[in-house]
């Protein structure tokens, strides 16, 4: 089991930690072993977030050790990058390579520590000018939803740490955990960290959308073209009556909403590895493999061959705590 703490200060956000949390929680009804979560702070007793309500946190030198450290932003985050302990916890953990991750403005206090300097990092928007103007070492990716620089992960505002969390999730336990995980939490799965924080949402359609019923059929089709054209076919309109309705309707080009399908079926044949990348591309209308390494890249940031890699990593180690 992976172990995680959140590290509270008074004035955090309620969603910067709960969204993370509660997806980390979400994995152990999914088939895997999932995480331990502790709450750390300061000191013992209730920690305040932004909105009043109060959390129970134990002091964080009597932390159990984690695997992942996830640091909230908030009104707070100015008190609390003055501690004089916590940033030396914070360092420490950094150090030993384990993952240090932070939410929206919580990369101020990862900055102040100095684990960014040299770093890409994220943040909300918003508060992007300050964080570089502040820390001008760090390098400042304001449009990101997250942002993996080794062992250091930064994400955007409020929800983006659902999309870091899940991200973690894909990486400890694949990708078919984490979208599980996604669809219970009504979220979607699909959106790389590359992905604009200004971006609409990729994946989910609600199931009495009037274009639900073409995607569910292009999800068992995908190894046909399914140009714009024959989808327009298949919704009785016109090609550009179909274009600009599904992308009004959808948020995004149907051409990208194909192409956002075959990656997912795609991803988790790779992971899977039971299948050869030739078969997969041609089952998932990639074409070839050249093509569909283009398209992982370019969404994943990873090749299908890295990615198998890291899934036959996980696979490993996962027998071997099981056999311990």
């Amino acid at each position: 089991m992976i172990r995680v703490s959140c590290l509270l200060f008074d004035g955090f956000v309620l969603l910067d930690m709960a969204g993370p949390i509660t997806s980390f929680e979400t994995a152990a009804q999914c088939g895997v072993p999932g995480y331990s979560i502790e709450i750390l702070a300061a000191t013992d007793g209730n920690v305040t977030s932004s909105c009043g309500v109060q959390v129970g946190a134990i002091d964080f030198r009597r932390s159990r050790g984690c695997d992942i450290l996830l640091i909230p932003g908030g009104v707070g985050i100015q008190d609390a990058q003055r501690s004089t302990s916590l940033l030396p916890f914070i360092q420490k953990i950094a150090k030993s390579g384990r993952r240090v991750a932070s939410v929206c403005s919580g990369a101020f206090l990862l900055a102040e520590a100095g684990i960014l300097t040299g770093k890409t990092a994220a943040t909300h928007w918003r508060e992007a000018p300050e964080l570089a103007k502040r820390y001008p070492l760090v390098n400042v990716d304001s449009d990101s939803l997250f942002v993996r620089d080794g062992n250091i992960w930064t994400s955007a505002g409020i929800s983006s740490g659902i999309d870091l969390a899940l991200a973690m999730i894909q990486e400890d336990y694949g990708f078919s955990t984490a979208r599980s995980v996604a669809q219970v939490l009504v979220v979607a799965v699909n959106r790389p960290g590359g992905q604009s924080q200004h971006s609409a949402l990729l994946e989910l359609v609600r199931s009495d959308n009037r274009f639900n019923e073409i995607l569910v059929w292009a999800r068992s089709h995908l190894n046909e073209p399914l140009d714009v054209e024959s989808l327009a076919e298949r919704a009785a309109l016109s090609v550009r009556q179909f274009t600009r309705a599904f992308t009004a309707s959808i948020g995004m080009a149907p051409a990208k909403a194909i192409e956002q399908l075959r990656l997912e079926s795609a991803r988790a044949a790779t992971e899977a590895g039971a299948r050869s990348l030739d078969q997969i591309a041609r089952e998932s209308g990639f074409g070839n493999v050249d093509r569909m390494r283009r398209a992982f890249i370019r969404s994943f940031g990873l090749s299908p061959q890295a990615i198998r890699s890291q899934a036959a990593t996980r696979s490993s180690n996962q027998r071997r705590r099981s056999d311990s």
